[in-house]
């Protein structure tokens, strides 16, 4: 007896199946730098087919149907579906708050005059220092499915609140704890250079200049140690440092950073947040994934974006926190064919938001950007600033099924609604996601 051969119109068994979505945003076709920003690869009634951790199919309903069948399904009519999206800068990890110098900033203080007042960073170091390694993941933990409920399933998460390599290495260690212990993808980077610890900026301490050279030559090259002997089977973390007047200066981030490149880190920058230092132009000369912040960016640096690859990462939360008056200047670097993403700065001191659609309505006020151009910044563009856009960021044939179900009849209602949470299901790795009370 010859075998059984299925025929074509025998349907594939997978593990989920998603069908009848009002629109399904597929972000398809790669990176999108300038003008083509904003390509949401628009599927009325769509599908996808899910097999493990993988998407198998993207179409229209009725050709995913008649190709895939599943016990599971998800009936999506009267939602829009997209990927999940990736915050790729947040500051996850940290202990206490700054609720005081929020008072202060309303009363009309400068974040600069609260930072060197000893407020700030520091502040948050003081706390971070003294927390314990368990206290550090619970309250990450907090977080972190807080941004899964609102539709974040990867994250970039920086260490920075310890600026000393002790407490670095405890703040990276919860965030590792956090990736594998939470549904939610964590990407970690090493900030040791976030400000200047308050040991060096006493008298003869040597202060940015001597910490500097500290990260660069004693921090960076135990941190390689650690992570080959502890977590080799991971990639390393991307190294970043803060660029800015009363933080780092371009030659002291160019000190930290070229350590860091040699030693095989990938890079970021915080730069051009207050002053416009070059420290943007240094990224992209450096081949940083990411520079982030970019409102005070000069019109050299922009154009810089234009001919390379270095993301800029929009941080809309953090003028608003501020109550700032300036934007990342979104037009001109699409203008300039650069890459525009968009990030929460989830952080205890200027924006304490977990919400990526939070960000993404901040955007479209405040950067002059249009909702399917904030979505593609936040999801395949994103993920392109932590390197993952090859995994992540769009649903198409071959990536992590991350994906996310909102309770809207159309994607524009991202942007034009804001104060609530339009998510209905998150999809992480082709599980549905079930929430706990004490997530919330």
């Amino acid at each position: 007896m010859k075998n059984h051969r299925p025929s074509k119109q025998d349907p594939r068994t997978v593990d989920l199946l998603i069908h009848s979505a009002d629109q399904l945003l597929t972000l398809r076709g790669g990176v999108q730098r300038g003008s083509r920003l904003g390509d949401l690869g628009v599927i009325v009634d769509g599908a996808v087919a899910i097999q493990g951790e993988r998407i198998v199919a993207v179409d229209r309903t009725a050709p995913i149907l008649a190709r895939y069948r599943s016990e599971v399904t998800l009936d999506a009519r009267g939602t829009v579906v997209l990927p999940g999206f990736v915050d790729p800068h947040t500051h996850l990890v940290w202990a206490g708050d700054r609720a005081a110098e929020f008072e202060q900033r309303v009363a009309g203080a400068s974040y600069m005059e609260i930072m060197r007042a000893g407020g700030g960073i520091v502040s948050t170091v003081r706390n971070t220092r003294q927390a314990s390694l368990e206290d550090l993941v619970e309250s990450g933990r907090s977080r972190a499915m807080r941004m899964l409920q609102y539709g974040t399933t990867t994250a970039e998460a920086k260490t920075g609140y310890g600026l000393e390599f002790e407490t670095e290495l405890k703040l990276l260690q919860s965030i590792l704890r956090l990736e594998d212990d939470t549904p939610i993808d964590l990407i970690p980077t090493f900030l040791g250079a976030h400000a200047i610890p308050p040991e060096f900026q006493t008298d003869g301490s040597g202060g940015a200049e001597a910490y500097s050279e500290l990260v660069a030559h004693e921090m960076l090259p135990a941190l390689l140690n650690w992570w080959r002997e502890n977590a080799s089977d991971r990639p390393l973390p991307f190294v970043d440092v803060f660029c800015e007047e009363g933080a780092f200066s371009l030659d002291q981030s160019r000190t930290i950073l070229e350590s860091g490149k040699k030693l095989g880190f990938p890079l970021k920058i915080h730069a051009d947040e207050f002053e416009g230092l070059g420290g943007t132009g240094l990224a992209v000369s450096m081949g940083a994934v990411s520079a982030d912040h970019l409102v005070q960016t000069p019109p050299e640096d922009i154009d810089a974006l234009g001919n390379g690859d270095t993301v800029a990462v929009a941080l809309p939360c953090t003028p608003f926190g501020l109550a700032e008056r300036e934007f990342t200047p979104a037009g001109d670097i699409i203008a300039a064919d650069g890459i525009l993403a968009i990030a929460t700065d989830l952080n205890p001191g200027t924006a304490w938001c977990e919400s990526m659609q939070m960000a993404i309505a901040l955007a479209t006020r405040y950067m002059s950007i249009t909702p399917g151009q904030a979505i593609a910044a936040a999801t395949i563009n994103a993920a392109a600033a932590i390197g993952l856009a090859d995994r992540v960021g769009s649903l198409e044939a071959g990536k992590q099924a991350d994906m996310i179900l909102l309770d809207i009849p159309d994607y524009r209602h991202l942007g034009y609604r804001f104060g609530t949470n339009l998510v209905s299901k998150v999809v992480k790795r082709g599980q549905i996601v079930e929430f706990q009370p004490q997530d919330r």
